[in-house]
Protein backbone atom coordinates (compact mmCIF):
# COMPACT_ATOMS: atom_id res chain seq x y z
CA UNK A 1 0.00 0.00 0.00
CA UNK A 2 1.37 3.32 -0.74
CA UNK A 3 1.74 5.57 2.15
CA UNK A 4 -0.19 9.03 2.05
CA UNK A 5 1.17 12.71 3.00
CA UNK A 6 1.07 13.72 6.62
CA UNK A 7 -0.26 17.52 7.72
CA UNK A 8 3.09 18.95 7.26
CA UNK A 9 3.06 17.76 3.63
CA UNK A 10 6.09 14.88 3.59
CA UNK A 11 5.26 11.46 3.80
CA UNK A 12 3.30 10.20 6.38
CA UNK A 13 5.67 8.65 8.92
CA UNK A 14 5.07 5.36 10.91
CA UNK A 15 3.05 6.00 13.84
CA UNK A 16 3.87 2.79 15.53
CA UNK A 17 4.31 -1.08 15.29
CA UNK A 18 4.30 -1.74 19.03
CA UNK A 19 1.36 -1.62 19.95
CA UNK A 20 0.69 -2.18 15.47
CA UNK A 21 -1.79 0.52 14.59
CA UNK A 22 -3.36 1.84 11.53
CA UNK A 23 -7.05 0.88 10.46
CA UNK A 24 -4.82 -1.67 7.83
CA UNK A 25 -2.55 -2.75 10.99
CA UNK A 26 0.24 -1.27 8.93
CA UNK A 27 1.90 0.97 11.37
CA UNK A 28 0.70 3.98 9.45
CA UNK A 29 -2.19 6.02 10.15
CA UNK A 30 -3.09 5.20 6.02
CA UNK A 31 -7.27 5.71 5.38
CA UNK A 32 -9.00 4.25 2.55
CA UNK A 33 -12.85 3.95 1.72
CA UNK A 34 -13.51 1.26 4.43
CA UNK A 35 -11.90 3.05 7.19
CA UNK A 36 -15.40 4.97 8.39
CA UNK A 37 -13.45 5.83 11.82
CA UNK A 38 -10.80 7.57 10.02
CA UNK A 39 -7.93 6.50 11.94
CA UNK A 40 -5.92 9.91 10.74
CA UNK A 41 -4.02 11.35 14.10
CA UNK A 42 -1.27 9.91 15.70
CA UNK A 43 -1.57 10.45 19.32
CA UNK A 44 0.60 9.58 22.24
CA UNK A 45 -1.70 8.08 24.77
CA UNK A 46 -2.43 9.43 28.27
CA UNK A 47 -4.41 8.08 30.58
CA UNK A 48 -6.38 11.25 31.18
CA UNK A 49 -7.35 10.68 27.49
CA UNK A 50 -8.21 7.36 28.01
CA UNK A 51 -10.21 7.95 30.50
CA UNK A 52 -12.53 11.07 28.45
CA UNK A 53 -12.59 8.18 25.74
CA UNK A 54 -13.73 5.57 28.06
CA UNK A 55 -16.25 7.74 29.37
CA UNK A 56 -17.38 8.64 25.70
CA UNK A 57 -18.54 4.85 24.83
CA UNK A 58 -14.34 4.11 23.36
CA UNK A 59 -12.73 1.61 26.21
CA UNK A 60 -9.26 1.86 24.48
CA UNK A 61 -7.66 0.38 27.99
CA UNK A 62 -8.93 -3.06 27.71
CA UNK A 63 -7.30 -5.49 24.94
CA UNK A 64 -9.44 -7.42 22.41
CA UNK A 65 -7.80 -10.12 21.03
CA UNK A 66 -10.72 -10.70 18.47
CA UNK A 67 -10.02 -7.62 16.62
CA UNK A 68 -6.18 -7.52 17.16
CA UNK A 69 -6.32 -4.91 19.83
CA UNK A 70 -3.98 -4.84 22.68
CA UNK A 71 -5.41 -2.69 24.60
CA UNK A 72 -3.59 0.77 25.50
CA UNK A 73 -1.53 2.24 28.19
CA UNK A 74 0.03 5.98 29.10
CA UNK A 75 2.67 6.72 25.99
CA UNK A 76 1.64 4.33 23.35
CA UNK A 77 1.16 5.70 19.98
CA UNK A 78 -1.90 4.88 18.08
CA UNK A 79 -4.15 5.80 14.94
CA UNK A 80 -6.96 7.78 17.03
CA UNK A 81 -10.19 8.60 14.90
CA UNK A 82 -9.86 12.12 13.67
CA UNK A 83 -13.33 13.05 15.22
CA UNK A 84 -12.54 11.32 18.80
CA UNK A 85 -9.51 13.78 18.83
CA UNK A 86 -11.39 16.48 17.98
CA UNK A 87 -13.61 15.90 20.87
CA UNK A 88 -11.17 15.56 23.41
CA UNK A 89 -9.55 18.74 21.83
CA UNK A 90 -12.75 20.75 22.36
CA UNK A 91 -13.15 18.95 25.85
CA UNK A 92 -9.80 20.02 26.98
CA UNK A 93 -8.47 16.50 27.35
CA UNK A 94 -6.57 15.81 23.39
CA UNK A 95 -3.46 13.43 23.53
CA UNK A 96 -0.24 14.96 22.32
CA UNK A 97 -0.22 14.71 18.09
CA UNK A 98 3.39 13.13 15.70
CA UNK A 99 2.57 15.58 13.07
CA UNK A 100 5.21 13.66 10.53
CA UNK A 101 2.82 10.63 11.28
CA UNK A 102 -0.79 12.29 10.93
CA UNK A 103 -2.42 11.92 7.89
CA UNK A 104 -2.81 14.98 5.75
CA UNK A 105 -7.15 14.00 5.56
CA UNK A 106 -7.15 15.24 9.18
CA UNK A 107 -7.23 18.82 8.33
CA UNK A 108 -10.75 18.25 6.76
CA UNK A 109 -11.53 18.45 10.01
CA UNK A 110 -8.82 20.46 12.63
CA UNK A 111 -6.93 23.55 11.72
CA UNK A 112 -3.00 22.76 11.58
CA UNK A 113 -2.71 25.52 13.85
CA UNK A 114 -4.28 23.46 16.71
CA UNK A 115 -2.62 20.01 16.38
CA UNK A 116 0.19 22.45 16.77
CA UNK A 117 -0.21 23.03 19.85
CA UNK A 118 -0.43 19.57 20.86
CA UNK A 119 2.62 18.14 18.72
CA UNK A 120 5.34 16.22 19.47
CA UNK A 121 8.72 15.29 18.05
CA UNK A 122 9.22 11.60 17.93
CA UNK A 123 12.06 9.55 16.79
CA UNK A 124 11.28 6.51 15.07
CA UNK A 125 12.94 3.70 17.25
CA UNK A 126 11.10 0.99 16.18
Amino acid sequence: MKSGKNVLGGELGTCSTDPMTGFFRDGCCNTGVDDQGLHLVCSVMTDDFLKFSKARGNDLSTPMPAYRFPGLQHGDRWCLCVLRWKEAFEAGKAPKVVLASTHMSTLEFVDLEDLKKFAVDWVDDE
